[in-house]
């Protein structure tokens, strides 16, 4: 996979004009923008359909996390959205992530669309171990929790998950070359790791076996975005 295909551009602001401007200036480099909850809620659901117009993909970063048939009904609507990609929460339990896949996969079928890659998100990387047994009160270790969670994914019939470049290889290794993983939380050697706690340098996540990188902060807030894009290209090219 060419690294332009790895790379996933987080589009992390609150306006449109703005997030347009960003798409057409990485659009050389980058093929798959993230669209998470503070654009969506900014602009609604028309960025995803400007964001195709342009002919890229969207990653919808919305991490659905409901009773099943909410989650599910929300789901169909990403898919009608023409999104590349969605993400649910793991932790919503089995019997949400399936349902989640099953009508969206009648959906596209029975409407001829194609299929989004559904995504489960195991441990946020903002969160640690301390945080997960403290106030979650999940006492086994973050890598056994994300592994369980990539179980459920796994059995649920998702595409993949999203988890932190701590736990890449485990997951690589536990559930084959198939399986797609994404991780954020990618800091650069240069930038701080910010709200982030499990974070990974390009280089690292896809050594570890990630298929697809997310960056936001580690560009976007660069003294030159393009050049630090640069960088992270040819340092993903020595993995």
């Amino acid at each position: 996979m060419p690294v332009r295909d790895k790379l996933i551009l987080a589009l992390d602001l609150n306006e449109k004009k703005r997030a347009l401007e960003i798409v057409d200036k990485f659009s050389d480099y980058i093929n798959t923008f993230k669209v998470g909850l503070e654009l969506f809620v900014s602009a609604g659901p028309s960025i995803v359909d400007e964001i195709n117009r342009k002919g890229k993909k969207v990653f919808l970063d919305l991490k659905f996390h409901d009773i099943s048939n909410t989650a599910s009904r929300a789901a169909m609507a990403a898919a009608r959205l023409g999104v590349y990609m969605f993400n649910v929460h793991a932790n919503g339990g089995l019997e949400m992530m399936k349902k989640c896949r099953e009508s969206v996969t009648e959906l596209c079928i029975r409407e001829n669309i194609e299929r989004p890659k559904m995504l489960g998100v195991t441990v946020l990387t903002g969160l640690t171990p301390d945080a997960l047994k403290n106030e979650l009160s999940v006492t086994h270790s973050i890598r056994t929790h994300v592994n369980h969670l990539s179980r459920l994914a796994i059995d649920a019939g998702l595409d993949g998950v999203v988890a932190s470049g701590h736990e890449t290889a485990m997951i690589r290794t536990h559930f084959g070359k198939n399986f797609i993983i994404v991780t954020p939380g990618i800091r650069t050697s240069w930038s701080p790791p910010d709200d982030q706690r499990r974070t990974a340098t390009p280089r690292e996540a896809i050594k570890e076996g990630a298929d697809y990188i997310v960056l936001g902060r580690a560009v976007l807030n660069q003294p030159d975005p393009l050049k630090a894009l640069e960088l992270i290209s040819a340092e993903i090219l020595t993995a």
